[in-house]
């Protein structure tokens, strides 16, 4: 027999005001560890875990780097460190970002998969994009369990929808108001062992290049997946192409991770951030170029003017366009 004790919770937008209900109703003796994945800025300091507390029963804090896991605690990972799970205790690491942020939910799933298998209890909530499935995927190969909320009930539903697109088994699609009762029936429920599915390699490699493993970083030969035509939009280096069932990820050598939808996400950031630049040089060029001529018809060189006056407009002309193209760009998935 054993006991769900290791429960990890992975968030976004929205996630602030989902994480306050979900603590303000665990109850004070909970025999489980609650490990947090909160979506922040890279910048400045954390308050979630003083908010946390003043919700709930339990003590919050945020979580250090080689602190041991208590159950009846809540940690909270702290600003631009991956939150990972080891054998007892925490692990903060400054890997690559994974889906465009640091911390994210992925290396903290994974993580807690690899070290406690059928104890782990993972929580997706509220959030955009799809972090977290890949995470998710990780919990349900080594037969842990996967909530994920309500689409329908989340503030911000992407996160979850991803979640059950891409997963066929989800153990409990809940709104957020069953979710703490869920957690402490499974926690306080003896369960049978089964017979636990090893590690794959694949997970140990990710789960060493969070840590920016020199050993992982150099393993170019047999890294998982396949070189992809793409470049890290990060550090530009080619990244690999994993699929995962109907999942498909990316990863460059030095460890960014995007899903394919944040992928995409940051090509569409890209195009717009390329856009502006060229508008930029090109109405300095137009300014530049109407200047010098207007010096070289101060000094009778005809010929010489109405050629840079010519390039002026031509350029005046293509940012227009591009001013143009800006107006139409989607903030969700880039020019339409």
């Amino acid at each position: 027999m054993f006991e769900h004790n290791i429960i990890v919770v992975g968030t976004s937008a929205g996630g602030v005001e989902a994480l306050t209900y979900l603590v303000k109703h665990l109850p004070p003796d909970l025999n489980a560890a609650v490990i947090i994945v909160l979506h922040i800025s890279s910048h400045g300091t954390s308050v979630m875990a003083e908010i946390l507390s003043r919700a709930g029963k339990l003590p919050v804090s945020q979580a250090q780097d080689g602190e041991a896991i208590v159950h009846g605690s809540i940690y909270v990972a702290p600003p631009d460190y991956h939150l990972l799970v080891e054998p007892g205790y925490l692990r903060l690491t400054r890997g690559a970002k994974e889906n465009r942020c640091r911390p994210a939910i992925d290396p903290l799933f994974r993580s807690a998969a690899q070290t406690y298998g059928q104890r782990v209890i993972a929580v997706l909530l509220t959030g955009l994009l799809d972090d977290g499935t890949a995470g998710l995927m990780a919990v349900k190969m080594r037969r842990g369990v996967a909530i994920v909320q309500n689409p329908e009930d989340a503030l911000y539903p992407d996160m979850p929808r991803n979640a059950i697109e891409n997963l066929e088994d989800i153990d409990h699609i809940l709104p957020l108001s069953d979710i703490p009762s869920t957690l402490v029936a499974l926690v306080n429920t003896a369960m049978e062992v089964q017979p636990e599915n090893p590690v794959p390699s694949e997970m140990e490699f990710e789960s060493q290049i969070v840590q920016l493993s020199l050993e992982a970083v150099e393993n170019v030969g047999n890294r998982p997946g396949k070189p992809s035509t793409f470049g890290c939009p990060d550090c530009g280096g080619t990244l690999w192409e994993l699929e995962e069932g109907n999942l498909l990820r990316f990863r460059c050598r030095t460890g960014h991770a995007y899903s394919a939808k944040t992928l995409l996400a940051m090509q569409s950031d890209n195009v717009e951030d390329a856009l502006w630049i060229a508008l930029r040089a090109l109405e300095e060029k137009a300014s530049l170029s109407y200047r010098i001529a207007s010096r070289m018809e101060d000094r009778n060189q005809t010929l010489g003017a109405q050629r840079l006056k010519k390039e002026a407009q031509s350029a005046k002309e293509s940012s227009a366009i591009i001013r143009e193209v800006l107006l139409k760009v989607n903030p969700n998935t880039g020019v339409d």
